[in-house]
């Protein structure tokens, strides 16, 4: 169980590999974490090309989307913000959280934040963690990255942002996909001090 009060904002944005997104809202809700929880616009279209599914835009009918997706009809708080509404309370400096995770994270998203650029209430939320001196961790799901996208991401790390491509480790024995994306997922977390995954972790040698 969770004793945290404040909640954890989850951002999805519109790059490939929404199973971690939904593998990390799984885990934090089973953990009885709160969770504000944003999908960007292009989010919709990614639902509907990796797995032919069709996100709700209505924040009630997409909280139940996503606790079906994530198997968790129950477990935690999650409340689902629209993408446009930018005067979200997420997107004010005086809603406490304990911070933000954007996973996965499009180089777009990566872009529009190094530059400050808020266009909709993820990148908001996300510049409000920033300013705020809270913590951020992005979860960037690209390959090969270009120089433009390692320079973006350079400069997010020099102010503090986490970032944690999503490269799995092997020495845990995966034997499904969903070991290779909880092993990421739970490293992103940790990142957070959030420890709710049960993965093996190196051990050194025996």
């Amino acid at each position: 169980m969770s004793n945290n009060t404040k909640p954890l904002i989850l951002g999805v944005s519109g790059a490939s590999g929404l199973i971690y997104a939904v593998r990390a809202l799984k885990f934090l809700l089973e953990a009885e974490y709160s969770i504000e929880l944003v999908a960007s616009r292009s989010t919709y279209m990614v639902w509907q090309s990796e797995q032919e599914i069709r996100m709700p835009p209505e924040p009630t009918q997409q909280e139940q989307f996503w606790r079906e997706q994530a198997g968790v009809p129950l477990s935690g708080k999650l409340r689902c913000h629209p993408w446009g509404d930018v005067g979200a309370g997420i997107a004010s400096g005086s809603f406490a959280t304990l911070g933000m995770i954007i996973i996965p994270c499009s180089m777009s998203t990566v872009a529009k934040l190094t530059v400050g650029l808020s266009s909709d209430l993820l990148e908001r939320a996300a510049d409000v963690q920033l300013k705020e001196g809270r913590k951020l961790v992005i979860v960037p799901r690209e390959t090969p990255f270009s120089l433009i996208h390692l320079r973006n991401l350079t400069s997010l790390a020099e102010v503090g942002v986490r970032i944690v491509p999503a490269i799995p480790a092997w020495y845990h024995n995966p034997q499904t996909i969903e070991d290779l994306v909880d092993f990421v997922v739970a490293r992103a977390l940790d990142q957070l001090d959030i420890d709710c995954i049960p993965i093996q972790r190196w051990q050194g040698r025996k």
